[in-house]
């Protein structure tokens, strides 16, 4: 092999290295980017679609707190609730209404009762969270005989138990519909049935729910009969389903005077000041006025609470 040659092979042997290196890195970007998409789609609490920062107000913002403990914590609260919010709106929104509970009050009653105005908004948009995520429990709770009816069904036709997830996922309406997107999603990026309804159990607690996961993980891992076991599940959760609606009906009235109590003390301020103007002034302008003030808002919470808990029944 003489020199013109030996200098054109080694010329062609380094093109054809350089064109595969720029294919291998070009593929290597494309399968780096597809992999954060697909870990940021699917993150837990990320909530689909209603729940990414991208094209959604206060990006730059909600980046920042979903890099935070505190953030995700908050992130997983809002996926809990089914609400369409990311982290940094809600922050936004909750300032903001803050803000105006605190002119408000101000503006109405006294200057005193600003600052108290804005941390019972505070109080009450986290309360109304807990409110809706237990909104959406109790609706999945009310769906879950269904759901495993469904699965039933799929398993005893010879479906797997991943593919009867799907299914029902796509028959079912919303929040289990919802819910179970997620599971059949988390097990199309190849996690196992355990950690896949292991993080529907964590977003969504309840006994039920707890009762037909450990079912259906203690059915896949030692192989039963998961058809008898669901069919004897759904008519428990039948029977439970009835049994709870029951007791909330018995409980109404109980938790209208839990409510009514803290209203009741909101109106006797309102009568105050409409009685004698200024009345509210003189009260916060002193040391013992306001703390007198203070005592009786903990008070009222403190009953608020008390009812709450003793109405409350484990079932």
């Amino acid at each position: 092999m003489n020199r013109d040659q030996l200098v054109l092979l080694t010329l062609t042997t380094a093109a054809l290295t350089l064109a595969v290196g720029v294919a291998g890195l070009r593929l290597w970007f494309a399968g780096r980017a597809q992999q954060q998409e697909l870990v940021r789609r699917f993150e837990p609490g990320a909530g689909g679609d209603a729940h990414q920062a991208d094209g959604r107000r206060f990006a730059a913002l909600d980046r920042r707190l979903r890099a935070t403990r505190p953030g995700r914590r908050l992130e997983q609260r809002l996926a809990a609730t089914g609400l369409a919010l990311t982290p940094g709106e809600f922050v936004v929104y909750l300032t903001l209404g803050a803000g105006v509970l605190w002119f408000l009050a101000q503006a109405a009653l006294a200057a005193f009762f600003g600052p108290v105005a804005a941390l019972l908004g505070l109080w009450a948009a986290f309360a109304y969270l807990n409110w809706q995520r237990q909104k959406r429990i109790d609706r999945f709770i009310n769906q879950l005989p269904e759901l495993a009816r469904l699965l039933a069904n799929g398993t005893q036709a010879g479906l797997a138990l991943r593919t009867a997830i799907t299914m029902a996922a796509e028959e079912m309406e919303a929040p289990a519909g919802e819910e179970l997107a997620k599971v059949a999603d988390r097990l199309a990026l190849g996690h196992s049935i355990d950690e896949a309804l292991g993080e529907l159990a964590d977003r969504l607690p309840s006994r039920e729910l707890v009762v037909l996961v450990t079912t259906l993980v203690l059915s896949s891992r030692a192989g039963g009969q998961v058809v008898d076991s669901l069919r004897n599940l759904t008519a428990t959760l039948e029977q439970r389903k009835e049994t709870r609606r029951e007791v909330r009906t018995q409980l109404s009235q109980v938790n209208m005077t839990a409510y009514a109590v803290p209203l009741i003390g909101f109106g006797v301020l309102l009568m105050m000041d409409r009685a004698g103007p200024g009345t509210l002034d003189r009260l916060t302008s002193t040391f013992l006025g306001q703390a007198a003030v203070v005592t009786a808002f903990a008070l009222y919470a403190l009953g608020f609470f008390i009812i709450r808990r003793m109405s409350r029944i484990d079932v």
